[in-house]
C-alpha cells in the first residue's frame, strides 16, 4: 500500500489505535479517532495531559493501527513521526479535524470553547511507511 492509498483509508475510516513509547522504551496504545488534513497528515485530537501527548513530545516515533468499523476485515499500519500543536495554534486544525470525520458542528462557538476548556491540542503525524504490502 502507498502513502497515498493509506491517506485515503484514513479518510474513509477513523478508528484507530495509537502506539508510543514510555520513557523505558516500552510501548503504550490507546484507541483514538484519525482524520487526514488538507496536506496529508494524520490527525489526531487529544488532551494536553495525556500520556500520549507526553510520549510524543519526547519521542515522535509513532505507529497507528487503523481499522474499519468492522473491526476485522481491512486495516492499515501506519509508521510516522508526530508533532504535537497546542492552543491557540491547534484551533483550525481542530475544527478541521472535526469537519473532516464528523461534518458541520450546529455551535462552532461553542465547539472552540470546549477546545479550550479541554486543553485540547492536535497531533500531527507525518506518514513515513503504510501496510500491510502483502498478506500471509
Amino acid at each position: 500500500m502507498d502513502i497515498e492509498q493509506a491517506r485515503q483509508f484514513l479518510r474513509d475510516n477513523h478508528n484507530a489505535v495509537i502506539c508510543t513509547l514510555r520513557q523505558n522504551g516500552e510501548p503504550t496504545m490507546s484507541p483514538i479517532t484519525v482524520g487526514v488534513d488538507d496536506e496529508g497528515y494524520g490527525i489526531i485530537s487529544s488532551r494536553e495531559t495525556a500520556f500520549k501527548v507526553k510520549h510524543l513530545r519526547r519521542d515522535p516515533r509513532v505507529w497507528l493501527c487503523c481499522t474499519t468499523r468492522q473491526f476485522y476485515g481491512d486495516w492499515l499500519l501506519i509508521k510516522g513521526r508526530a508533532t504535537v500543536v497546542a492552543l491557540p495554534d491547534a484551533m483550525d486544525g481542530l475544527v478541521e479535524y472535526y469537519r473532516g470525520i464528523s461534518g458541520e458542528h450546529p455551535d462552532w462557538d461553542d465547539y472552540r470553547k470546549a477546545m479550550e476548556r479541554d486543553q485540547r491540542v492536535l497531533i500531527r503525524v507525518a506518514i513515513e511507511e503504510a501496510g500491510p504490502q502483502r498478506q500471509g
